[in-house]
């Protein structure tokens, strides 16, 4: 009962594979180390090619946005006064999932100040989260893509045009990502990051400057 935990240790010197000699007060056991498993390579041949098929869907919205001739037509949904209103307001939900996201996956990796560990629920929040604000996004992408165009009248218009492409791309990227187990830790907390940086600026060259000119109102 009173002699030291087994593990497993490893020496320098070959041939050696035992339990070393207890240690004694200011004994540092020359030679001697802790084996520990090797972090996982991880497959990066894998997340270059979900970026390509990230960037391939980017480009893809951008051209059909460019060459689409902008019909002016704008969704048109119960509530709202004009479609811009209603633009502007999904969008604004949609941001709003989109910070649960962030919280619900900072709990997740415990990086949340005074949540240890986030569990099943943090985790199923994350998911579901994520899921409602795409879906709450996708009107508003049809309403760009569709009645307005890729547009580059000004900076802030074509930076708006840019980050949406941007945005749907990155997320398609973070879909393929997540579907394998076999990354290197820091792949999906970077590629999740961009997708909360892309819909954060979508909303504040859209919604936050819509508000701010027009007004809060439905």
């Amino acid at each position: 009962m009173t002699q030291p935990v087994q593990q497993h240790w490893t020496s320098p010197r070959a041939g050696w594979d035992e339990q070393p000699p207890p240690q004694q007060p200011g004994w540092d056991g020359p030679g001697w180390e802790i084996e520990r498993e090797p972090e996982p390579e991880g497959n990066f041949g894998r997340v270059l090619v979900a970026l390509g098929i990230g960037s391939l869907i980017a480009i893809a919205l951008g051209v059909y946005g460019s060459l689409h001739e902008p019909t002016g037509e704008a969704i048109s949904l119960a509530g709202f006064s004009s479609g811009l209103h209603a633009k502007a307001w999904l969008a604004t939900i949609s941001f709003a999932l989109v910070i649960v996201q962030l919280l619900s996956a900072m709990a997740m990796w415990g990086r949340l100040p005074g949540v240890r560990g986030g569990g099943p629920v943090s985790a199923k929040l994350h998911r579901w989260s994520g899921r409602f604000a795409v879906l709450v996004s996708l009107p508003v992408a049809a309403h760009c893509l569709y009645a307005l165009g890729f547009q580059s009248f000004d900076t802030r218009v074509l930076l708006h045009s840019l980050l949406g492409c941007f945005f749907y791309g990155i997320f398609v990227c973070k879909m393929i990502v997540l579907a394998r187990d076999d990354q290197k830790p820091w792949v999906l907390p970077v590629i999740g990051g961009l997708v909360f940086t892309g819909l954060t600026a979508l909303w504040l060259t859209s919604s936050l400057w819509f508000f701010s000119n027009v007004g809060v109102q439905f």
